[in-house]
C-alpha cells in the first residue's frame, strides 16, 4: 500500500482522492494552505451576495474525510524533492510520498501595471480573496466606486457581486466588444447591452495604464491608457484571466511551459509525479480542437478521475471529448457545446446561423461545416438545453438538417421553460435553404 500525496484541494485533487479511494486501499493525503476543506470555488460569489454562507460551499460533511480515510493537511508546500520522493512543508515538516499529484490550480493574471499591488487591488479566485473583498468592499459607504479590469467570466461575476451591494462599477474591457475573443459578434453585442442595462459603466477598447495611490498606500484612482482619463475609485478588481500555478513545480525541477507539462496519461517528466486541473498543460494535441490548458471545473474533475484509474493500476489516457461549458452573465444563462468560433478564429468552412428573440436577451448560434453540412457546435443564451443530446449528435456527426429536425429533443424540461423550438426551426431552416440555392 503506497502513500498518495495530492497538493491542492480543489475539484481536481479531491476528485482524484475520492476515486483512488474507491479503487484502492492506498494511504491518501491532501495538502492545501488555502482552506481546511474542499469548497465550491464557483460559489464564492453567492457567499458575498448573501445567498449562502461559506460553510454551505462545502459539498461534504467533515466526517466524510475520516469515513473515506483521506487525511487533510492545511499547509503550503515549499519544495518537492523528487529524487528522494519527499516534500518540504512551510512549517519545516518533511512528508514522504510514493506517488505525487500536483493540483495547484490557477492564479490571477498581472501584467506589471504600476500600482497593481496596492491595498484595495486584488483578484477573485481563493477563499482569502473573498475574505479580503469583505474587508475592502463591505458596502457602498466604504467603496464609492469600484473598477474591474478584464472582461472574462470572473470579471462579470465580480461586477454582479459588487452591483448586488449597490456599489457603482466601471468595467474596463480591452476588446472592442465584451468577450468577443470567445463569442461571435452577435452574441457579444447582446452581452454589451445586457451589462449596460444593469447600470454597469462598461468601457470597451479600454486598457489600464496605472493604478494611483493615496497617502496611505491604498488605491485612489485608475488611469485609462487610451484617453488618459482618471477614474476615482476605492477598489480595483484584477480579472484579466488566470495563469497556472507552476512555481512549486518549476522550483523543484519539474518541466513547465505555461503550465506543468504532462502527457496524455497526466504524467510529468518526473516518474510518479502527475499534474491535473488548471495547472496542467498537455504536450500532445487533443482531439476536437481542445486546448492544451483548460481552467474549467469539469475538465479538472475528468482529470482527477483519469489519474485515479492510472494510480490504481488501470492506466488510461485523458480523453476530454467535445468541449462544453456553462456560465451566467447576471441573469442570462450561457451554455456551449462543440465548436462555435469568434469572428477572428472562424475558418472559412465554418458556417453560423444566429437567432435572437425580438424582445428578450435570448439567442442561439448554431455552427456547421459547409462542406459536409456536419453539425459542429452551438451556443445558447437564456435557453437551457440538454448536454447529453448535443454530445450524442456531435459523436454521431449528425447533419445540421438532422439537428434542426430533432431540435425539440434537446429542450430542457419544456414543462417548466417556454419553448422557442418552432421559432428557431423556422428561422434556421429558412437561412439554410437560402444558403443551398
Amino acid at each position: 500500500m503506497g502513500h498518495i500525496v495530492i497538493v491542492g484541494n480543489g475539484i481536481s485533487g479531491v476528485t482524484a482522492a475520492r476515486h483512488i479511494r474507491k479503487l484502492s486501499n492506498h494511504r491518501i493525503t491532501i495538502i492545501s494552505g488555502e482552506s481546511d476543506y474542499f469548497f465550491s470555488r464557483t460559489a464564492l460569489m453567492y457567499v458575498y451576495m448573501g445567498h449562502m454562507s461559506f460553510e454551505n460551499t462545502q459539498p461534504y460533511e467533515p466526517h466524510f474525510w475520516t469515513k473515506n480515510r483521506i487525511d487533510l493537511k492545511k499547509s503550503w508546500v515549499n519544495l518537492i524533492d523528487h529524487k528522494d520522493k519527499k516534500i518540504l512543508l512551510e512549517n519545516g515538516e518533511i512528508m514522504a510520498y510514493d506517488k505525487l499529484i500536483l493540483a495547484t490550480g490557477s492564479k490571477p493574471n498581472k501584467f506589471g501595471w504600476p500600482g497593481q499591488d496596492l491595498k484595495g487591488v486584488q483578484g477573485l479566485y481563493t477563499k482569502q480573496d473573498l475574505e479580503q473583498l469583505e474587508i475592502s468592499v463591505p458596502n457602498n459607504k466604504v467603496c464609492k466606486r469600484a473598477v474591474i479590469i478584464g472582461g472574462g467570466l470572473i470579471g462579470i461575476e465580480l461586477a454582479e457581486m459588487l452591483h448586488s451591494r449597490n456599489i457603482p462599477v466601471t468595467f474596463l474591457v480591452r476588446e472592442s466588444s465584451f468577450w468577443n475573443s470567445v463569442l461571435p459578434d452577435s452574441e457579444s453585442a447582446v452581452l454589451n447591452d445586457h451589462i449596460l442595462s444593469h447600470g454597469i459603466d462598461l468601457r470597451l477598447s479600454a486598457n489600464l495604464k496605472e493604478i494611483h495611490s493615496n497617502d496611505q498606500g491604498a488605491v485612489k484612482s485608475i488611469e485609462i491608457a487610451e484617453t488618459g482619463e482618471i477614474i476615482p475609485c476605492d477598489f480595483v478588481g484584477l480579472t484579466a484571466g488566470v495563469l497556472p500555478q507552476i512555481e512549486l513545480a518549476k522550483a523543484s525541477g519539474i518541466a513547465t511551459n505555461q503550465g506543468i507539462l504532462v502527457n496524455r496519461f497526466l504524467e510529468t517528466n518526473i516518474e510518479d509525479v502527475y499534474a491535473i486541473g488548471d495547472c496542467a498543460e498537455q504536450q500532445d494535441t487533443l482531439p476536437h480542437g481542445r486546448r492544451s490548458i483548460e481552467a474549467v471545473w469539469y475538465t479538472g474533475r475528468m482529470m482527477g478521475e483519469t489519474v485515479a484509474q492510472t494510480i490504481s493500476g488501470h492506466k488510461i489516457a485523458y480523453k476530454p471529448g467535445h468541449w462544453f461549458n456553462s456560465a451566467k452573465f447576471f441573469d442570462i444563462e450561457y451554455q456551449t457545446y462543440g465548436i462555435v468560433n469568434n469572428a477572428l478564429n472562424k475558418p472559412k468552412s465554418e458556417m453560423q446561423m444566429h437567432w435572437k428573440h425580438p424582445e428578450k436577451n435570448i439567442c442561439i448560434t448554431v455552427s456547421y461545416d459547409k462542406n459536409d453540412k456536419r453539425f459542429i457546435g452551438i451556443n445558447t443564451f437564456g435557453i437551457r438545453m440538454r448536454h447529453e443530446v448535443f454530445d450524442r449528435w456531435l459523436n454521431e456527426q449528425r447533419s445540421i438538417e438532422f439537428v434542426l429536425d430533432h431540435f425539440v429533443e434537446a429542450q430542457f424540461d419544456p414543462e417548466f421553460f417556454h419553448s422557442y423550438v418552432n421559432e428557431i426551426q423556422l428561422v434556421f431552416t429558412t437561412i439554410l435553404s437560402k444558403s443551398n440555392l
